[in-house]
């Protein structure tokens, strides 16, 4: 009988700061290809090393690809602050961001 495992998100902060956001239902395998640079291609290849800074479960792939797309469009700030577990400051980004795009709009 085969043991159904979750879809990972995950973030890794990579050499040059930057941070790569990924999914994968194999954590492990995944984690190793980053570090032994399988795929010279890849956007983690010439960053390395990378460091594992952030992950979450999902039972379906339909919600970690949301997940992870969702997390790729966010800014650096809006990571961080998921990275040490501050959603509150993650919603404050998040409601100063649209408060910066609505700016003007007005109500009829």
């Amino acid at each position: 009988m085969q043991t159904r495992r979750p879809y990972v998100v995950y973030i890794l902060r990579c050499a040059d700061n930057s941070y790569y956001t990924g999914m994968t239902s194999d954590l492990e395998a995944r984690m190793a290809a980053h570090r032994d640079g399988l795929e010279p291609k890849a956007y983690t290849y010439s960053r390395r090393p990378v460091v594992f800074v952030w992950s979450e479960e999902f039972w379906t792939h339909d919600e970690a690809f949301q997940s992870e797309r969702q997390i790729k469009g966010w800014s650096r700030a809006k990571k961080e602050a998921l990275i040490r577990g501050d959603l509150d400051e993650v919603h404050r980004i998040v409601r100063r961001e649209w408060e910066a795009e609505n700016e003007g709009r007005k109500c009829t």
